[in-house]
């Protein structure tokens, strides 16, 4: 699932495979930028920002997409046949003479001015992977709304940049509180310590092919179990052995063990 940590890694695939690189072939596939063409215009750099990618073009140019749930950039070699999904679901081509790169299923694919780009993600908070990354103004953020549920609050954007429904599910867990309780119950080293947590999952990631939680050690071989709750609906907690359950919350499914996690069940 695409959360901070895999948009930082797609934005450099990206970057290696376009910038510097004129472009020999451009098609946006979305209605409203169908017409426009950035072939013969050289990529000069592609960054992430929270869960965005920003793909900066010569002339003052930004492509910005954002994958939500499902969507993926894939770069091909030439020849090399394309696997992200069937034709239709391709939504942009950009290539050069060495690499193409597809994007696939993009809910947001938008061009914008270069000097837009804060209409774009200026909304964001600070981003977890980001040189704008600020743990005081993350924890204010987070704090703003005491009575608003801990996951509703660390999937919000304008808090702090990069957590998705992964993330969310085993951050809950390891500050032992459920993704119902308001987030102004945590109690003030818990809920400073969650955000000094978040960052150093999400920096262990930021690499790793396979997203691991259990373990943020950056060398060596993966724990045979990589997440604590997330996915494990029924299996036995890693902790203590009491049956992982799961629910909606904000119509997305959340993971967390009744024993080892304290507050409201939703």
């Amino acid at each position: 699932m695409p959360e901070g940590d895999t948009i930082l890694q797609t934005a450099g695939r990206l970057r290696t495979a376009l910038a510097g690189q004129v472009l020999t072939r451009s098609d946006l596939r979305v209605p409203r930028f169908a017409t426009a063409d950035l072939t013969g215009r050289t990529v000069l750099d592609v960054v992430s920002r929270g869960k965005h990618l920003l793909t900066r073009v010569e002339g003052g140019l930004t492509l910005h997409s954002h994958l939500r749930m499902d969507g993926a950039w894939r770069v091909y070699a030439p020849g090399e046949r394309w696997r992200g999904g069937p034709a239709h679901q391709i939504r942009a081509i950009l290539a050069n003479t060495e690499h193409t790169a597809v994007g696939y299923r993009l809910p947001v694919l938008e061009l914008l001015r270069t000097r837009d780009e804060e209409k774009a993600v200026g909304h964001l908070g600070p981003d977890l992977l980001g040189p704008d990354w600020d743990p005081d103004t993350a924890l204010r953020n987070l704090l703003a709304v005491p009575g608003r549920p801990l996951g509703e609050a660390l999937l919000d954007q304008r808090n702090l940049a990069g957590i998705g429904n992964v993330y969310k599910s085993e951050l809950c867990f390891l500050a032992r509180a459920t993704p119902w309780l308001a987030v102004g119950d945590l109690a003030a080293p818990i809920a400073t310590r969650l955000v000094t947590t978040a960052k150093q999952l999400l920096e262990a990631n930021r690499n790793r092919p396979l997203r691991t939680t259990t373990s943020t050690a950056p060398r060596g071989p993966a724990p045979k179990e990589r997440l604590w709750v997330y996915g494990r609906t029924g299996r036995p907690c890693l902790r203590c052995g009491t049956p992982i359950r799961t629910a909606d919350q904000d119509t997305r499914p959340t993971y967390w063990c009744p024993r080892c996690q304290s507050g409201p069940t939703h």
